[in-house]
């Protein structure tokens, strides 16, 4: 490459990081100003896809829950989004134990909606669940911000993004399919901005 092409390389990477960085900071204020959903996934678990065979919804033994990573992740990133300002209203909760567990470490707290269940193999309620999901958000007014906690393919299948585990989609409420989509925010990202300081 030569020294032009290298030098237009170098600023391309650069207005866009510098974008990407305005993007996360429109989204932060308006995390801040309250009256957001965010669509937040399960923090990092075990290894595997899905549920272990014959797992049962009331016993968290028969699941796949959070890692001792996954604990730590939740709770860092609670403290983040505490660091930020964000505003923390309604949280709402799979009654899988990995969401219902980031919800207590990151939250303090979680109410169980059924909805937000996993719908990784049970493609039939998936579009009943979802439905339920977008009207809820679709309703949704407050000062603060309605967290709900779920899973990856609930979220990819409302909003199009497939966040990692620990990622927020977070939505507006409003317009023609219930709300838009404001921005996505990967843990890391979280994390990094939360604390002034990569952890």
């Amino acid at each position: 490459m030569n020294k032009s092409l290298l030098m237009f390389a170098v600023a391309a990477l650069t207005i866009t990081a510098a974008s990407f960085a305005a993007e996360d900071e429109s989204v932060w204020d308006k995390l801040r100003a309250g009256g957001q959903v965010v669509l937040m996934r399960h923090a990092q678990t075990t290894p595997g896809v899905g549920d272990p065979a014959g797992f049962r919804i009331d016993d968290c033994a028969t699941q796949r829950n959070l890692s001792p990573q996954g604990r730590e992740q939740a709770r860092l990133l609670g403290e983040a989004l505490k660091a930020r300002g964000v505003r923390v209203g309604e949280v709402l909760t799979s009654r899988w134990c990995r969401a219902a567990e980031t919800a207590q470490l990151a939250f303090g707290r979680g109410e169980i909606w059924p909805p937000l269940g996993s719908t990784f193999d049970d493609a039939a309620s998936r579009a009943k669940r979802v439905e339920a999901v977008r009207k809820r958000i679709e309703s949704f007014r407050g000062p603060d911000n309605l967290f709900l906690i779920g899973h990856g393919t609930n979220i990819h299948t409302l909003t199009g993004v497939h966040p990692s585990m620990g990622g927020m989609v977070i939505v507006t409420p409003g317009g023609p399919g219930g709300f838009r989509v404001l921005g996505h925010l990967e843990p890391e990202t979280v994390l990094l901005t939360g604390s002034g300081r990569a952890r």
